[in-house]
């Protein structure tokens, strides 16, 4: 467990790197050169229309009919296979060794092991869950149905995706109006970040 905490620490440093050095660029443009920065601001804005992809996500894939129409079949699998997930999990998962194999040291065990029970609970609800509907399915399918037609929801997402649809006018401006002010703390900053990373790449 200890190699992939090294494995993310060191992927944030790069980054964090990465970044300090972009940051450090640009600051040190809108101090000497704002004009450069503003015409490589203009270079790089880009709008993405995402309207055509989104619609293809935003399609309804409709189940039930096929579901009810082999209610048996399917219900006899959903309960095979939860009963089958219901038994791995009060009987064959040994939490606690299935905790010291993936954290290994001690320090990382107990959390760990409380991970692993509380990710366990919520598969035997799940699984639970499954076994009920797939018994309903099996024998009373318009009862189930019914339930369904209750539960069923739509919730329309678009209005939110306009409000996020809109691009603000007012930070570039911002920017580039106290060009001094913003590249002296965009450059103390990233150099404060440039050197806390390479601290501790060379470690």
């Amino acid at each position: 467990m200890e190699i992939f905490w090294e494995i993310a620490l060191q992927t944030v440093e790069f980054l964090t790197l990465i970044f300090g050095i972009f940051g450090m660029t640009f600051s040190l443009m809108l101090l000497f050169s704002p004009h450069l920065a503003r015409s490589l601001s203009n270079i790089l804005n880009r709008q993405v229309n995402v309207d055509n992809h989104i619609e293809y996500l935003d399609k309804n894939i409709e189940i039930t009919e096929f579901l009810y129409s082999y209610h048996v079949a399917t219900g006899i699998l959903i309960v095979a296979g939860a009963a089958f997930s219901l038994f791995f999990f009060f009987f064959s998962l040994d939490v606690t060794k299935f905790a010291d194999i993936l954290f290994g040291s001690q320090a990382n065990a107990f959390p760990g092991e409380l991970i692993i029970r509380f990710v366990t609970w919520i598969g035997k609800i799940g699984c639970l869950a499954g076994l009920v509907f797939g018994i309903l399915l099996l024998f009373a399918p318009d009862f189930m149905k019914r339930i369904e037609d209750k539960l069923n929801f739509w919730f329309e997402t678009k209005p939110m995706i306009e409000k996020l649809d809109k691009s603000s006018h007012d930070l570039e401006p911002f920017f580039f109006r106290y060009p001094i002010a913003i590249g002296l703390t965009g450059a103390v900053i990233s150099f404060f970040l440039i050197s806390l990373s390479i601290i501790n790449l060379l470690k």
